[in-house]
């Protein structure tokens, strides 16, 4: 693990502020709340703001935000207070249901009609939210866990296809991509699945949410990630990953991916939205946690 020099490490919040407002300044680093589980979700944005992040990414899940729970006058008190705590949305992460099922159920693929609707319905629900939120883009998970042949796997792809298409055309009124996550056991899971999923729509409200550590699961190395799929990110997911490429997210610095390379990467195709750390599995110390991330990106940012 690289060590952070003391005086940059007690200097984080001066060194945020100066980069905030240098000109050639893109990449912003943000904190999902989905490590802040035990916080109320106001709670978990105070105190990842405290710690510099210029950006939050909810969960659009229990405890934080399910759409169901958040009338427009509730989404209102929330964008006040993001306001006053001077943080932006990076995303909106609607990819669990713990609310009404699990970490993938109801996906994108379910055989149950009725079940594919309740996530579409949770999708949309999503869209409008971020819309009044201000965040640019939701996520979702890439189709669902499957354990089928590869001739009834790309029967699956299509139906994950004909499902979403749905919530395009409302990403398109509310002007807010929909990303896509592709993960390690799901029927989108690397960079050719993910590309060519992609390439079968013909609207730019559709895109990636890059997760570096998931591609590094499934082989890939994620700097190339970057650079090959560059056409189609529009927000990152960023956490360590042990060398046995186990799907475990680790603190950054913890593992063996090369941040320094990934950091190039996305610095040389021009990116210029948010970074999100996401650490769901230190939900035991998010504070410290986050506040570890914050101060071990920053050398490279």
């Amino acid at each position: 693990m690289e060590i952070m020099p003391e005086n940059l490490r007690s200097n984080a919040r001066v060194i945020k502020k100066f980069i905030k407002h240098r000109e050639d300044w893109h990449m912003k680093l943000a904190f999902s709340t989905n490590a802040f589980k035990r916080y109320s979700l106001e709670d978990s944005i105070k105190e990842i703001g405290a710690i510099g992040y210029e950006g939050v990414e909810i969960l659009c899940d229990v405890p934080h935000l399910y759409p169901p729970l958040f009338p427009k006058q509730r989404l209102l008190r929330l964008n006040n207070f993001l306001e006053k705590q001077h943080l932006k949305v990076s995303n909106l992460n609607a990819f669990t249901l713990y609310a009404i099922g699990d970490v993938y159920h109801p996906s994108w693929i379910e055989r149950n009609k009725h079940s594919t609707d309740i996530r579409i319905v949770h999708t949309t629900d999503c869209l409008k939210a971020a819309r009044f939120l201000g965040a640019k883009n939701i996520s979702t998970l890439g189709g669902g866990p499957h354990t089928t042949k590869a001739r009834q796997k790309k029967d699956l792809v299509k139906l994950f296809a004909k499902n979403i298409e749905n919530t395009i055309k409302i990403a398109e009124a509310e002007k807010v991509r929909i990303l896509v996550e592709p993960e390690p056991g799901l029927i989108i899971e690397n960079s050719s699945q993910i590309t060519e999923f992609l390439k079968s729509f013909d609207s730019k409200s559709i895109g990636l949410n890059c997760d570096l550590g998931h591609f590094f699961c499934v082989g890939e190395d994620p700097a190339n990630v970057v650079y090959n799929l560059a056409d189609y990110i529009g927000h990152f997911h960023l956490a360590d990953i042990s060398s046995d490429r186990v799907h475990n997210h680790l603190l950054p610095g913890m593992g063996s991916i090369n941040f320094k390379e990934i950091f190039d990467a996305i610095r040389s195709i021009g990116y210029q939205g948010f970074i999100t750390v996401e650490l769901y599995t230190y939900q035991d110390n998010p504070i410290e946690t986050a506040n570890k991330a914050y101060e071990y990106l920053l050398q490279f940012i």
